[in-house]
Order: C-alpha cells, then sequence, then structure tokens
C-alpha cells in the first residue's frame, strides 16, 4: 500500500494533468496551488473583464474557481470523476484585483459518491462563498500510472 506522500504525489500528478488539459484555466489564469488525496487548492486573480455590472467578481467566476478546486479533490484517486450537483452560496463580493483562493476538502466519499465542501477566500481571509459538490465516479483512470 502507498504512503500518503506516495498519494497526494499522484493526487497533485493528477491535478496538473488536468490543469495542462483545461482551456479555462489558462484563459483565465486559474493556478493550480496545491493538491493531495482528497483536496486540493486553486487561485485565480479578479481582472476586469471577470466582473460583473455592480464592478465585482461575477458569481460565476467564482464558481468556475471553486468547481475546479472540487475537480482537482474528486479525482484525486485517479478514477475518472464528475460532478453530479454542486450548489453555492455567495457570502461577500470578490473585488477587481483580488486574488481568490478556493480550498476543497472532501467530506465523504461512499462507493461512487463523494460530497466536498469549497471555500473561497479573499486575500484578507474573509469567506466569499461556500461550495458544496456531489460527485461520481465514471471508472477508468484520470492518467496512466507505471
Amino acid at each position: 500500500m502507498a504512503g500518503d506522500k506516495d498519494k497526494d504525489a499522484l493526487a497533485l500528478a493528477i491535478a496538473k494533468r488536468l490543469n495542462q488539459l483545461e482551456g479555462t484555466a489558462p484563459v483565465w489564469d486559474l493556478k493550480l496551488e496545491d493538491a493531495g488525496e482528497g483536496w486540493a487548492r486553486t487561485s485565480m486573480l479578479i481582472r476586469d473583464d471577470m466582473l460583473n455590472g455592480l464592478r465585482t467578481a461575477h458569481g460565476g467566476m467564482i464558481f468556475a474557481l471553486a468547481d475546479t478546486a472540487f475537480a482537482y479533490a474528486c479525482n484525486s484517486r485517479n478514477v475518472a470523476t464528475f460532478a453530479q450537483s454542486a450548489t453555492i452560496s455567495f457570502l461577500s463580493a470578490g473585488k477587481p484585483g483580488e486574488k481568490l483562493t478556493a480550498t476543497a476538502r472532501e467530506d465523504a466519499a461512499v462507493g461512487r459518491t463523494g460530497v466536498y465542501t469549497v471555500s473561497v477566500t479573499g486575500e484578507d481571509g474573509r469567506v466569499v462563498a461556500i461550495f458544496t459538490g456531489l460527485s461520481r465516479t465514471a471508472g477508468g483512470p484520470v492518467i496512466e500510472t507505471a
């Protein structure tokens, strides 16, 4: 059985690969900060083209940031996994020029279903949003391991 370091190294390799394959990550300059088995952290700098009409971070951008951290966390065991459902509660506004960070954590994984909570925070530590995702494994590896 692999140790925690080995599991975390595989999870980080999976997250890096998913990040490389995404079309949205480079366009939005969405960064993979770190990942391990059952968790991941992503970040994004809120640019002017990511603002809503009230000049705060568009909810869709915040959702995308959280959803990406969720994807990296729920695929961390190298079994292809997809979102089954997700909800988000917006608690404070993301500001222009601010770096937002999303940290996803696995709450439970039973059979083919997983439950994850993602906290999106601003640079000052305030909670911008809480995202809850329900995942479903589809099977097959995300990356090939030798």
